[in-house]
């Protein structure tokens, strides 16, 4: 790096790239000159799957996204290519983004149009919170003022969202919509347990680090200096953020899962672990070439580049177009949908820069609305398509997104990043740490004097060097196909076929096990209505089912763990006999005097005339309703139902808290105490690292019954030759003394594959029954997936000319394959 170079970069540094541990990510270091930049060899992309530009089977998807508008714009891309593939393709995000997604769909198509369904929430709201609280532990100010709370509000509305947007009809077209598969971005929440309820199969996607890594820490977690060594620091940081991401949000998703989904709760030690425990496909959308994929990451975690949509046809107006002729090109600055407070301050410290560097600069307004002194030298400009805007200036400062950080390099531009919060630090030092830009400047330490060494920095050689180096290697990239293709590739094809036409997905099965017919929506429909099968006898099918299970490491943490679970599950319920009926009394006094403040209200300001306060029969007073002389329903009457409403709520609550404290006990001590003793026992042998084989999922009385016997028989045999295994291996490798070993390490194996062989026989049994009965307690939400589903293949049979065709034929196969399984 040249003297002068460096003197630029210590000048404007306002935070260190090694901090952020993004030394680990292998990229080149600095050049000592500025000749290095031009020798850098950059990784060379190679698509991890290969090309698959037809997928055989039409999927119904359902895009699930929290975030700005740049947070949407990438799936936009996406969802057009997806649509190519011959997917039904529909975004599911904030309202506000309802015509910004349903425009982008081609005027001149007349089917398969992208669709849009709202899920609530504020963007421009979750974007003031956050960048007035970038930390993720709330200001006790914000707690006061009741902003968290509303915040919790709005997470509850989403995830009621995120779920009707699997299940509901187009809001426009009223089209019977089912997922088939969800795509989202992790900020939504709702997808894998939108994924697990209808046994369908998830893939996210996300343009920030979110996966577990010693490679660089959590972009959320705001790690500085840390004496502790740095990759264990790094790996950790995404246990931290998950952990309190899941204190703040958990009780909403265990409430919404057992009201809306009909799921049991996520057991409190493996919300903030899900997506790693079952190794949900991910795919992130950022360069290789600016952030390869860490070694330590599976091969369900793909990188494929970034999401970039095809450029619409855009005519600037005649006044910016005459001021980027008017002059060199200018720089640009914006910081997008980024809401910033101290607009004044901020506009005063750019001016200052831009006129200090002797640039010209066009700012973008964005939702903060910048404005400033008017100058020949500066152009403000309202919502103009990056893709041509960039394309026209010299270099960009902007809050440093994804996507705008994308759409900078993309076109070879110099870029200083001002971040506020998220991922938006971590990308100002991986573009830094790529020399394609100065070091991020937070906002909060942002000055002129600091804006002036990023700008000069950015026009310098080196910098335009390196962006362009960049933006040649991202030209090799396809990160929109690479996803798409990730995401086919993740796909259950085999398990997804309907027996009937294995190009249409299967939604639907009658039978169980070895005997159960898949079929698609239309064959259902047909089987249906030709009275082949009764509605009753068809069950929804779950192509990816997904199980959230306790995971235990030993026995005491797995007993100590189940038991305090139970205590604090009964010292609630005892809790809940007491205030839950004080509750009721004070609900319904409070509703009592509303009643009585409305009635008085109405009567005030009534515009009946005045023999309407008469008593006379039927005038002035509902049908079948007492009347009083003033017209009114007696004091008594209504003192009356109170007085016999509210002993009876309160009764209620009482009864309904001596029923949980029943109920949570029963399960503790029938189900969870002994599953985890069970399950306890036969994790030991990872202790002295053995694998322990898995089982499968207990999903009612019969499958417990299952698992009991499978796992009685193998760990029985495993207990009783590990006896001989481990004394034989022992000897062999260390003579004696191993053998001694091994004879210990085989009668450990002994006591507890035979204990928890004998314990699962009781657990696993018990498991299932309490499965069975919370399946009947939700027959009705699973009732109404069937219905949905068979309503969409009535839908596809009276608009398809292919699916009008002789049903009887199709009768007849469902005779044969029923047969040939045994019906």
């Amino acid at each position: 790096m040249g003297d002068e170079k460096r003197d630029l970069l210590n000048s404007s540094r306002a935070s260190n790239p090694s901090a952020l541990g993004l030394e680990d990510l292998n990229l080149e270091e600095e050049a000592s000159s500025s000749t290095q930049h031009e020798d850098q060899t950059l990784p060379v992309y190679t698509p991890q799957y290969s090309p698959q530009r037809q997928w055989p089977m039409p999927l119904n998807i359902v895009i699930q996204v929290v975030g700005s508008r740049g947070d949407v714009q990438p799936f936009l891309a996406l969802a057009s290519v997806l649509q190519k593939s011959g997917h039904r393709v529909r975004i599911a995000t904030h309202p506000q983004f309802s015509s910004f997604v349903l425009n982008s769909n081609n005027p001149s198509a007349s089917t398969n149009k992208l669709e849009f369904f709202p899920v609530g929430g504020d963007p421009a709201d979750l974007m003031a919170y956050m960048v007035e609280s970038p930390s993720l532990i709330p200001k006790m100010s914000q707690i006061r003022a009741g902003i968290i709370q509303r915040k919790r509000d709005m997470y509850i509305e989403m995830l009621d969202g995120f779920w009707r947007s699997c299940i509901h009809p187009d809001p426009l077209s009223n089209i019977p919509f089912v997922a088939d598969a969800i795509i989202a971005n992790p900020p939504s929440f709702a997808h894998v347990h939108c994924a697990q309820s209808l046994g369908i199969p998830v893939h996210l996607m996300f343009t920030m680090p979110w996966t577990s890594t010693k490679a660089f820490p959590h972009p959320l977690a705001n790690i500085g200096f840390s004496k502790a060594d740095k990759t264990s620091t790094n790996h950790a940081s995404y246990a931290a953020v998950e952990f309190l991401t899941w204190q703040g949000l958990g009780d909403l998703v265990n409430a919404w899962r057992v009201q809306s989904l009909g799921l049991e709760p996520v057991p409190s030690t493996e919300g903030h672990r899900i997506l790693e425990s079952l190794e949900v496909p991910f795919t992130y959308c950022w360069s290789p070439s600016l952030v390869p994929k860490p070694s330590d990451w599976g091969p369900h975690i793909n990188i494929s580049g970034f999401f970039f949509r095809d450029p619409a046809p855009y005519a600037p107006p005649p006044d910016l177009e005459a001021f980027l002729k008017a002059g060199p090109p200018p720089i640009y600055v914006g910081f997008g949908s980024i809401v910033v407070g101290g607009i004044e301050g901020l506009m005063t410290m750019v001016l200052s820069a831009i006129k200090a560097t002797g640039v010209r600069a066009i700012i973008s307004r964005g939702w903060s609305n910048l404005a400033g002194e008017e100058s020949p030298d500066v152009f403000y400009v309202g919502d103009c398509p990056h893709e041509w805007l960039f394309q026209q200036v010299a270099a960009v400062i902007h809050h440093g997104g994804a996507g705008t950080t994308a759409c900078g390099l993309r076109y070879g531009k110099p870029t200083t990043i001002v971040p506020f919060f998220g991922d938006q630090p971590f990308w100002g030092a991986v573009v830094a740490e790529a020399g394609a830009g100065p070091d991020p400047i937070p906002y909060r330490s942002l000055t002129s004097q600091k804006l002036i060494h990023a700008i000069q920095y950015c026009l310098s050689a080196d910098a335009v060097t390196a962006a362009r180096q960049l933006a040649e290697s991202m030209q090799r990239e396809n990160g929109v196909q690479a996803a798409v293709d990730a995401f086919h590739a993740n796909l259950p094809r085999d398990k997804m076929a309907c027996d009937f036409f294995p190009d249409q997905p299967a939604a639907l099965v009658y039978g169980r096990g070895k005997k159960q017919v898949k079929m698609c929506r239309p064959v259902a429909s047909i089987l249906v209505k030709n009275g082949k099968v009764e509605r009753k006898q068809i069950k929804s099918y779950r192509s990816k089912p997904i199980n959230i299970e306790n995971q235990r490491w030993d026995p005491l943490t797995a007993v100590s763990a189940a038991s305090l679970s139970t205590i604090v599950k009964m010292a609630g319920a005892t809790a809940d006999i007491i205030v839950k009926p004080f509750e009721e009394y004070k609900r319904s006094s409070e509703s009592a005097e509303n009643l009585e403040e409305q009635v008085e209200k109405t009567r005030r300001h009534s515009q009946a005339p005045a023999f309407a306060m008469l008593p006379l029969p039927g005038v002035g007073v509902p049908d079948g309703a007492e009347q009083s002389p003033s017209g009114t329903r007696p004091p008594s009457s209504r003192g009356g139902e109170e007085s016999s409403g509210k002993p009876g709520a309160m009764a209620a609550a009482a009864v309904n808290g001596v029923g949980k404290l029943a109920g949570n006990a029963t399960k503790g001590l029938l189900v969870d105490i002994p599953l985890a003793v069970t399950e306890g026992l036969r994790a030991v042998p990872h202790l002295y690292g053995e694998e322990v084989q898995k089982h499968d999922a207990v999903e009612g009385f019969r499958s417990g019954v299952s698992v009991a016997g499978k796992t009685f028989c193998h760990d029985m045999k495993g207990g009783f030759t590990d006896i001989f295994i481990h004394t034989y291996t022992g000897k062999k490798e260390q003579g004696a003394v191993g053998a001694a070993k091994g004879l210990g390490k085989g009668v450990v194996s002994l006591v507890t594959k035979s204990t928890a062989a004998t314990f699962g026989l009781v657990s696993y049994p018990a498991q299932g029954i309490y499965r069975s009965i919370w399946a009947a307690s939700n027959a009705d939400m699973r009732r109404s997936i069937v219905d949905e589903k068979l309503l969409e293949g009535d839908w596809m049979v009276s608009m398809s000319p292919t699916w009008k065709m002789d049903h009887a034929a199709i009768a007849e196969d469902f005779e044969g394959v029923r047969g040939m399984r045994g019906r």
